[in-house]
């Protein structure tokens, strides 16, 4: 079953075009991904799809629901964690949740229960008048999960929400969204961490506003890098003689990665000839294009 439905989405500000009739859906129960570098349109649709923003141009469905009322209905229905800090640091734990609950115009009944499930849910075992400015970062953006799901939403938008905390909060989050889609909730989440898209079902890849690709993160690196990719290592030898591989016939694409260069050929042939080009002491290692390969040669191609 479908979750999310988007046909042709337009949002403008003026003479500005945000979002570029943009296409697609999200089943139910799937991770949805939405890449892009900043100002590329992620946010601006996911406000759209919340019913903070009504659609310029298009057609937009979420849990069944259109824009008829203006996106009311849509707003109970789904849950939305953005990417700025959106609790109060100088209220309690319990105060933020409270307050949470009261723009959702919930009872003190079902706030006790319901919070009561998801503090267990993120394992959150400090007590409840704890100012959440004493809370880790980690801490606070688990806590800001379980503030948007306090009415127990179909959908979930999240927000690049793992933004400025620890590798280990980050996978920690990761986890605790892959118990959401468990327990049969739908999660679209945008993220400027490559390894975190890999956790995706399919990913959507946004810049200047339009969709430029949309597939699972195995099928795009495989359409997008069908030839040999290969990891080089300069070692002693100076990196401008290895640079020089960029012009050669057979290279599709060539980028730098740190101190060491990945380079895709147009297939097996083509790298055996290059192979033989490399500089004496310059090290090859084949490896398998990763999503941070894919949005650069996408981003690339979009731009030209």
């Amino acid at each position: 079953m479908t979750a999310i439905e988007v046909r042709d989405l337009t949002v403008r500000f003026g003479d500005f075009t945000a979002v570029d009739r943009v296409s697609f859906s999200v089943s139910r129960g799937e991770v949805f991904g939405f890449l892009g570098a900043n100002g590329a349109g992620k946010t601006t649709a996911i406000r759209t799809l919340c019913g903070l923003l009504t659609p310029t141009e298009g057609s937009v469905s979420v849990a069944g629901l259109g824009f008829e009322d203006g996106g009311a209905a849509i707003k109970s229905r789904v849950g939305y964690m953005s990417q700025r800090f959106t609790l109060y640091n100088d209220l309690s734990v319990a105060e933020n949740l409270a307050f949470a609950a009261g723009l959702r115009r919930m009872g003190s009944t079902a706030l006790k229960k319901r919070a009561s499930e998801l503090l267990g849910f993120i394992g959150f075992d400090r007590g409840l008048d704890t100012l959440v400015r004493d809370l880790a970062g980690g801490l606070k953006q688990e806590l800001a999960l379980a503030a948007s799901l306090l009415h127990d939403p179909e959908i979930v938008f999240l927000d690049e929400p793992t933004s400025g905390v620890s590798p280990a909060s980050r996978e920690r989050f990761w986890n605790l969204i892959a118990r959401l889609t468990d327990s049969g909730k739908t999660v679209l989440v945008t993220t400027h961490y490559m390894d975190e898209a890999e956790h995706c079902g399919r990913i959507g890849l946004m810049a200047a506003g339009r969709l430029i690709a949309l597939d699972t993160p195995e099928r795009l690196k495989s359409s997008v890098f069908p030839g040999p990719m290969v990891e080089i290592d300069p070692g002693a030898v100076d990196p401008r003689a290895v640079a020089g591989l960029a012009a050669e016939p057979g290279v599709v694409s060539f980028q730098p990665h740190g101190q060491r260069f990945h380079l895709n050929a147009v297939d097996e042939a083509a790298w055996t000839a290059l192979e033989r080009r490399l500089p004496p002491g310059a090290n090859a290692r084949r490896i398998r294009p990763s999503l941070e390969d894919v949005f650069i040669r996408l981003v690339e191609e979009a731009g030209r």
